[in-house]
């Protein structure tokens, strides 16, 4: 899997995150992060059409190599299942669409090969993903979410990279948060 590049998808349908990276087989780079925001847009069939159209565009500017998405989460409300399903399907669509591979990531796999804790929080993997070079927190973690989910195909595919990740090297200690957080003040997010 050496010099690829792989788009990330967290999918919702007010906001849809996405993170870029390329990957050299050995290390990686972030490329582009952001956000579709359809905050909006009431019709919801509108909302899809535009998470469409903008999954191609991203296809066709930045041409990934694969997609990687977060699988949906199991929640008590089915109406809003239904609408992430929704929303997720349309990004594999789009994918699919210009022959380019899809895989899924569930939350919990992807925040294990980020943080190495899969019950970590939204912060805890924005914190992480920040100290990759030339990576800039953006202002939503649907976003952040985006990137870990590229980050995490990376990972899973490339044994170099694992063995080389930056994310990895930083960590000094394996014990828990709580000792982490004390012992790496400068990279707590903090509001």
């Amino acid at each position: 899997m050496s010099n690829r590049i792989i788009l990330g998808i967290d999918p919702g349908t007010n906001i849809t995150g996405f993170g870029i990276i390329a990957s050299n087989g050995k290390a990686y780079k972030v490329l582009a992060t952001g956000v579709l925001s359809l905050t909006d847009i009431e019709d919801h069939h509108l909302k899809l059409k535009k998470i469409f159209e903008r999954m191609l565009w991203l296809i066709e500017n930045y041409k990934p190599d694969e997609l990687a998405i977060e699988a949906p989460f199991f929640g008590k409300n089915v109406q809003s299942m239904l609408k992430l399903g929704r929303a997720q399907g349309v990004c594999m669509a789009a994918a699919l669409y210009r022959q380019i591979p899809v895989f899924e990531y569930s939350p919990r796999k992807v925040k294990l090969a980020v943080t190495g804790r899969g019950s970590a929080t939204k912060e805890q993997v924005a914190a992480m993903l920040v100290h990759i070079e030339g990576f800039i927190q953006p202002k939503t973690l649907d976003a952040t979410d985006a990137l870990a989910v590229a980050v995490c195909h990376c990972l899973q595919k490339n044994p170099e990279v694992t063995a080389n990740n930056p994310l990895r090297k930083k960590r000094k200690s394996k014990s828990n948060w709580g000792d982490f957080a004390t012992q790496n003040p400068e990279r707590m997010i903090t509001k």
